[in-house]
């Protein structure tokens, strides 16, 4: 008689049987990751600069004079929806005021602008009317238009806040306006009588000799950059006399000076003595504090206020979007307004914006190599992200296109050549000593600027609305 097999289990039975997992990772090696961070991006802003290397901690720009007065902006005040004035001082944006330093006239000025408010649509002048007006956008767009070569009305630009339409009629004995002026969107105009501003003018004799220097300074022969011409003599024969000439420069050219970020790194000697296997924990906290570093170094070459890209843009180089989104057409724009433009740089919520409009054309972009990267490109010119570009109120931003390079008048990245204790290029750890607590010190600092050689190396695609993109 053969005994029936007994199961092994007992299901009821729920004791243990074998060691747990839990118990057994104390026998264990464990297999670690260095510390991640997530603040790390791609920051293709510094690996796509040229850097310079400064023997002192100052760069300065030379470049040759320049008679034209480039158009700056106008700035604001606004206590209410009605209570909209114009911020005096800034008045000297104005190329025909540009310079001028009498702040009474100024505020005179100031004062005599009047808010208009405006509606799509609304037509503020028109083509060949004398200039009577002088206007400056407080809020909105208005488009400048003209009769085109087959009696059809052509688009020849977009204005928007802080630029101003008129102020270019001084010295002309009978001005008037060469375009048709619309208003695109609904919005708020400064308006300045030009009878007004004549009153002013004849009350204050500075004023008038500052416009004599203007209107003398606009009829100086100059190229197509507004810098002084160089004469030359070409296609001659015999012994024609030849023009003598020079070329003249900047008597306060720009000078830049390097800018830092620091911070005082901490490590108790305990953590410093005994855990550092498998990692040194000075070396990786020294790592995640440079990347920190890093990351800040290329928001302020963006976006500090004395010499970051997007506040020290000429405003000459600055446009609008024709339509909102950005588009094929605006790209194409900002692409023309330079040679050899080596890279776009644009928020990613930007570039996913022109993305679509492209595939509303049916266009695909071209792609690239860069770094040993595959990146999207335009006309052949790298389009590259970067997230520390703004984002205004949540739908609009600027794409940048930039020239590099000292050689080519370009954009550079400016460094100081050798610094003590240095670890990386502008950048150095200096021991501060061990306090009472045991607490090591370490300070890390990194140094740091950008120029623009020419006006015309950087350009910038303002106002590009990525909400308008996505719900199109």
């Amino acid at each position: 008689m053969t005994a029936e097999a007994q199961p092994l289990l007992d299901p009821a039975d729920d004791r243990q049987l074998s060691l747990s997992t839990a118990a057994a990772r104390n026998l264990a090696t464990t297999t670690k990751s260095v510390p991640q961070m997530q603040g790390i991006s791609s920051r293709w802003l510094l690996r796509m600069l040229p850097w310079v290397d400064l023997g002192a901690g100052t760069y300065r720009v030379n470049r040759r004079l320049t008679h034209a007065v480039g158009r700056g902006r106008v700035s604001f005040v606004q206590a209410g929806a009605d209570d909209v004035r114009i911020l005096a001082p800034t008045l000297t944006e104005l190329p025909v005021l540009k310079g001028y330093a009498e702040a009474a006239v100024l505020e005179e000025l100031a004062r005599r602008f009047v808010k208009r408010d405006l509606r799509a649509g609304d037509v503020l002048v028109e083509a060949g009317a004398p200039v009577a007006e002088v206007f400056i956008i407080a809020h909105g767009r208005v488009e400048k238009r003209a009769s085109g070569k087959y009696g059809g009305s052509e688009l020849l630009g977009v204005v928007a806040e802080g630029d101003q339409l008129g102020d270019d009629a001084l010295g002309q004995a009978d001005p008037r306006w060469a375009y048709t002026v619309r208003a695109a969107t609904a919005g708020t105009a400064m308006v300045l009588r030009w009878s007004a501003f004549q009153e002013v003018l004849g009350r204050s004799e500075s004023l008038r000799t500052h416009l004599e220097q203007y209107v003398e300074n606009g009829m100086r022969p100059v190229n197509r950059r507004g810098e002084a011409d160089i004469e030359l003599a070409s296609g001659h024969e015999g012994e024609a006399r030849l023009p003598a000439t020079f070329a003249d420069y900047e008597l306060s050219p720009r000078e830049y000076e390097l800018s830092l970020a620091q911070t005082v790194l901490q490590i108790h000697t305990r953590v410093a003595d005994l855990y550092n296997d498998p990692m040194n924990q000075f070396e990786q906290q020294l790592r995640l504090t440079v990347e920190a570093m890093r990351e800040r170094e290329e928001s302020e070459l963006l976006n500090n206020r004395e010499f970051g890209l997007l506040h020290n843009a000429d405003y000459g180089q600055r446009i609008s979007t024709w339509s909102g989104p950005p588009t094929p057409d605006d790209m194409d724009d900002l692409l023309s307004m330079r040679r050899g433009t080596a890279f776009f740089l644009a928020h990613p919520k930007a570039v996913a914006a022109f993305l679509r409009e492209c595939n509303k054309r049916g266009l695909t972009l071209d792609t690239v190599d860069v770094h040993g990267k595959q990146v999207p490109a335009w006309r052949g010119v790298p389009l590259l992200p970067c997230g520390k570009i703004p984002v205004v109120g949540g739908h609009t931003s600027s794409i940048l296109a930039l020239r590099t390079g000292e050689d080519n008048g370009g954009v550079i990245g400016l460094r100081p050549a050798a610094i003590p204790e240095q670890i990386e290029p502008g950048l150095n750890v200096r021991c501060m000593g061990i306090d009472q607590k045991s607490v090591m010190s370490y300070l890390v600092s990194s140094y740091y600027s950008v120029a623009i050689l020419v006006p015309d190396a950087i350009g910038i695609l303002e106002n590009a609305d990525i909400a308008a993109a996505r719900s199109g």
